[in-house]
């Protein structure tokens, strides 16, 4: 059986639109899927990046495309009052929401948090909205804990030294897919498309830098 982990953070619509799509890329493919969410700003930081919404015309071309992805796919999706949010405390209470704090969530929770945010047409950190869905997943420890806030710092350093740059991410054995986009790659890796076993894959880290772009 194969194993995929799903990194994602609730803020990215792409990973709710991921998160929604998975099963149908994984049907009839046997496998288990590990979600592991990570603090996005904590991945872009490390690479010194801006993320989608922090760049104006790319922040209004992301949301409509995924109206528009989402429309496509008959897949549920009001865009938040505000966005960006902070999403911290609805990645801790994910986290504090399994029995062991393992770094895992499970489906359920997932599926909660991103209805939560992604289908509501509302702000997503709002205090009575979010006390509300601590009292639907009732979480096994206080999502303010050191302990869960380290798991997620833990979860955001794994990804990273894992080679994930943004969310969503998907990691099989020795391979990382990046992206909404990467799904149908992912399931043909997962059906053992003998691409991946040629050198294609390793040829794109041959691939020299031609130049580097000036400072102005």
């Amino acid at each position: 059986m194969k194993h995929i982990t799903f990194y994602f953070d609730v803020i990215s619509p792409y990973a709710y639109l991921a998160f929604q799509q998975l099963p149908h890329a994984l049907r009839g493919i046997s496998c288990n899927v590990t979600y592991r969410p990570v603090l996005l700003a904590g991945v872009l930081a490390h690479y010194g990046q801006l993320g989608p919404a922090e760049i104006a015309p790319k922040r209004e071309w992301t949301y409509r495309h995924v109206q528009w992805l989402a429309n496509s796919a008959n897949i549920p999706l009001q865009m938040p009052l505000g966005h960006p949010f902070s999403p911290l405390a609805l990645l801790r209470l994910a986290l504090a929401a399994q029995p062991l704090l393992c770094g895992e969530v499970n489906r359920f929770v997932c599926e909660s948090i991103f209805k939560h945010v992604w289908c509501s047409g509302l702000e997503a950190d709002d205090a009575q909205r979010f006390d509300a869905l601590v009292q639907q997943l009732r979480p096994a420890c206080n999502f303010q804990s050191i302990d869960v806030k380290n798991s997620l710092k833990v979860n955001t350093a794994l990804a990273i030294s894992q080679g994930v740059f943004g969310v969503p991410s998907f990691a099989v054995a020795n391979k990382m897919f990046r992206g909404l986009d990467a799904l149908p790659m992912l399931r043909s890796c997962l059906l053992g498309d003998e691409w991946f076993a040629g050198s294609a894959w390793q040829a794109a880290t041959q691939v020299s830098v031609g130049a580097c772009r000036s400072r102005l």
